[in-house]
Parts: C-alpha cells; sequence; structure tokens
C-alpha cells in the first residue's frame, strides 16, 4: 500500500511542509523511492563511532572552560517531570526552579524549559509567566505512541491550547521497524501541523530502534517531515541518550544544514544525570557539529536530576566547597 499525502486535504503550511527541501524533493513520491533513499544514506560504523565517542569524552575541561560549560548546561535544560503522580504544585515547584535554579545566586542562569503531560501545561504556563522559560509539553500517547493518528493529532492541539509553545512527539516505532517510513513521515507532517506556532521536537526512541543505522534513518524522516528538533529518547526506556546515538544524530543534522540550510536541533534525554555527562555532550556538539549548536535555540538536555549536579558542581566552583544534595531542592 502507498501512503501518499493528498495535497487537497492539507492546509498550505502542512502541503508546504510535506514537501521536502532541495534537493529531497521527490523522495517522498512513493513508498518504494523513500525507502531507496533512506537505505541509500552512508551506513554507520559502529566501532568508529565508539571510538569517536570515547576519545572526545576523554577531553579535559579546565576551571574558566567548566564554569562556562556548567551555566551553559543549564540553560538548556528542559526540566522534566513526567510521572502519573504529577500534581499542579509538583509543576509549580518545578516552574519556581526552573525560574530560580540557585536562589541564592542571582547570577545562575534559568533553565530552557519546563516539560510536563499536556494537562498540566496550563498550569506550567501560568506559573512561568513573562519568565522567558518554554513550556515543553509530550503529546502523541507518549511514550508509547500507540493511537490513532486522530487521537494523537488531538492530543496535541489540547496541550498547544493548553498553554505548549514546544511539543514532543514519539514516532510510530512499530510502522518504522516494519518498514512504514512514509507513514511515520506523514505522521510527523500532520503533527506539525496541529502545532500551530509551537516548535516541534520528535523523539525517534533510539534505544528500541535497534541500530545506529536505522537511528540515522529516523533521524532523516524527523527532518524531512518539518521537525526542528530531534530527541533521542522518552526517558521511559533503556538505553537512552547513549554518546554514540548522539554523535550519528548530530552527524544527520550537520550533514541536513550542508545539503538544505536549514537547521535542527538536537535534544538526548533519558540518563544524563551528571555535569561530566553534560560536559561529553556539549563536547560532542562543538567537535561535530560547531558552535552554532551551542545555545538553547538549537541543544537541550532532557533531564530532571541533571540541574541539582550542575547546581551543586556550579556552588563548588564558586565558593570552593561541595554544599552536597541538601543545598539544592528534592524535584
Amino acid at each position: 500500500m502507498t501512503h501518499v499525502l493528498d495535497p487537497d486535504a492539507l492546509s498550505d503550511d502542512a502541503r508546504a511542509l510535506s514537501v521536502p527541501l532541495p534537493p529531497y524533493r521527490d523522495v517522498t513520491r512513493s513508498d518504494s523511492a523513500f525507502r531507496a533513499f533512506l537505505h541509500g544514506l552512508p551506513g554507520v560504523d559502529q566501532v568508529g563511532a565508539e571510538a569517536r565517542v570515547a576519545q572526545l569524552g576523554s577531553r579535559s575541561i579546565k576551571t574558566t572552560s567548566k564554569a562556562w560549560a556548567i551555566d551553559t548546561a543549564i540553560s538548556m535544560v528542559d526540566l522534566t517531570t513526567l510521572e502519573g503522580a504529577d500534581t499542579p504544585g509538583k509543576v509549580r515547584s518545578l516552574a519556581a526552579k526552573a525560574k530560580s535554579p540557585d536562589p541564592t545566586d542571582p547570577t545562575c542562569p534559568r533553565v530552557a524549559a519546563v516539560c510536563v503531560y499536556g494537562d498540566l501545561a496550563g498550569v506550567a504556563r501560568e506559573a512561568l509567566g513573562d519568565s522567558g522559560v518554554h513550556v515543553a509539553a509530550v503529546a502523541t500517547a507518549f511514550p508509547s505512541g500507540r493511537a490513532s493518528r486522530a487521537v494523537k493529532l488531538a492530543d496535541v492541539r489540547d496541550a498547544v491550547q493548553n498553554g505548549a509553545d514546544e511539543i514532543d512527539m514519539v514516532i510510530d516505532r512499530g510502522a518504522f521497524l516494519s518498514g512504514r517510513y512514509l507513514e511515520v513521515y506523514e505522521e510527523i507532517v500532520a503533527v506539525k501541523e496541529a502545532c500551530g506556532d509551537a516548535h516541534l521536537k520528535v523523539i525517534l526512541e533510539t534505544g528500541e530502534l535497534v541500530t545506529l543505522d536505522n537511528v540515522r534513518r529516523a533521524s532523516w524522516i524527523a527532518m524531512l517531515a518539518g521537525g526542528d528538533f530531534i530527541k533521542t529518547s522518552t526517558g521511559k526506556v533503556s538505553p537512552a541518550a547513549t554518546l554514540p546515538v548522539g554523535l550519528v544524530m548530530l552527524e544527520a543534522v550537520r550533514d541536513f544544514r550542508a545539503a538544505t540550510g536549514r537547521q535542527i536541533g538536537f535534544k538526548p534525554a533519558g540518563g544524563i544525570r551528571t555535569t561530566k555527562d553534560a560536559i561529553k555532550h556539549l563536547v560532542l556538539i562543538n567537535e561535530t557539529v560547531g558552535p552554532d549548536w551551542l545555545h538553547a535555540d538549537w541543544f537541550r538536555f532532557g533531564a530532571s536530576s541533571l540541574l541539582n549536579d550542575l547546581l551543586l558542581q556550579r556552588q563548588k566552583l564558586r565558593t570552593g566547597h561541595y554544599s552536597g544534595p541538601d543545598y539544592v531542592s528534592v524535584d
């Protein structure tokens, strides 16, 4: 069965998104054409990727650079709570921390966003006010992605209506692993339209994609379909944000910009808990795609516990003493 978008069923914005940028205008004309394109992408040398990230992960960061890296990492955090037991009170507390991560130090940067379930996006929006911190909401039947397309799109529209200005969607991994690439592409296009002005982060759930070649293919599907960011994981599946996966996804956004002129953001999520982990990712970005991506507009950490470790390391650099976990709030 061929899944070709009906141009008459789309808005002008969605119709524009359904046609990939040059030089890829024809790759989604049919299932077979899209499959040929995706399987024609250069293969990933897994051993080489692991060796490359091991080399970059061994870089030593000096005090001045470390202070910059910590502040930069804090400004890139999507402070996240995605639990069934989440309450409006917990979201308000998280929003207060997002606006002022270290109340004892007004020079500490605020985080990039607060990430919650869509029904709590309104609580986060009200609590964050005009702080400049974004409201990100997960949608499309997060984390499984198992729902009808109509339900997924309603989920997105509800989150945006509640106040989310960023949407984190999950791709249909079942469709992807079955080789139904055009179906995955079309769904992302439809979700992008449902987002309106909200930015779209496309979660690949790389722990379920099996191979790095699949990670590269899924990255290209998401970018061609109009995603503003590609994101590793929901944080609910292990492994999540590994450095080899990050390398492959960063190479994809680099190559996509070189080919189309369009820059796509990258968000690793799941398992990034320490300052050391964060700095390894910043080094990976700088060495793979360059400083253009070293900004919260183009790179985010999806994390809950990472911020506390960054704050403790920041306090240690500032005071010379390690404060310990009692000096930061428990989220």
